[in-house]
C-alpha cells in the first residue's frame, strides 16, 4: 500500500513527513512490548505521522503513540477512572479526547481492526476493519463519533 498516494486520494488537507526508520519503530515497539500491525509499520515508514485538517492526529507520529500509550498504561489516576489501557494500542485521535486503537488479545495485536475509546463514558467499540478503512471512512465522513 502506498499511504500518501491513498490519504491524498481521500484529502487534500494531509501533512505527511519524513518516515520513521525501522529500528525507531523495534525500539517503540519493544518499549510498549508489542509488534505493531503491518499497516501501521509501513505507514510510520512512509511517513512518520499524518495530520489532517486543523492539525488533527489522523496517525500520531512514533514519539505521540508511544508517550500516549506509556500514560494511560501508566498513569495512577486513571486506575480510578477507567478500565485498563493494556489491551490498546493508541495510534490517533479524534481532535475530541477521544482516541482510536488497535485491540491487543493476549499480548498481541492479532486482527487489523480499528476501535475508539469515548473518553467520557470509557466506552471501547469497533469502527472500522482495518486502518486503511478507518482512514477512509473517517476522511469521507462515514466515520461519526
Amino acid at each position: 500500500m502506498k499511504w500518501r498516494e491513498f490519504i491524498s486520494s481521500l484529502t487534500d488537507e494531509a501533512t505527511f513527513f519524513a518516515g520513521a526508520t525501522t529500528a525507531a519503530i523495534t525500539e517503540a515497539e519493544d518499549r510498549l512490548d508489542i509488534e505493531f500491525p503491518d499497516d501501521l509499520r509501513s505507514l510510520l515508514r512512509e511517513s512518520n505521522g499524518v495530520w489532517g485538517q486543523y492539525e488533527l492526529g489522523l496517525v500520531w507520529n512514533l514519539e505521540r503513540v508511544l508517550q500516549d500509550n506509556l500514560l494511560f498504561r501508566c498513569n495512577k489516576d486513571f486506575c480510578d477512572l477507567y478500565m485498563p489501557f493494556d489491551h490498546l494500542l493508541f495510534f490517533a485521535d479524534a481532535g475530541n479526547g477521544d482516541q482510536f486503537a488497535f485491540p491487543i488479545q493476549n499480548g498481541r495485536i492479532q486482527r487489523p481492526d480499528v476501535f475508539v475509546w469515548d473518553h467520557e463514558s470509557d466506552d471501547r467499540r469497533w469502527v472500522a476493519g482495518s486502518l486503511q478503512q478507518y482512514l477512509q471512512w473517517w476522511l469521507d465522513g462515514t466515520l461519526k463519533l
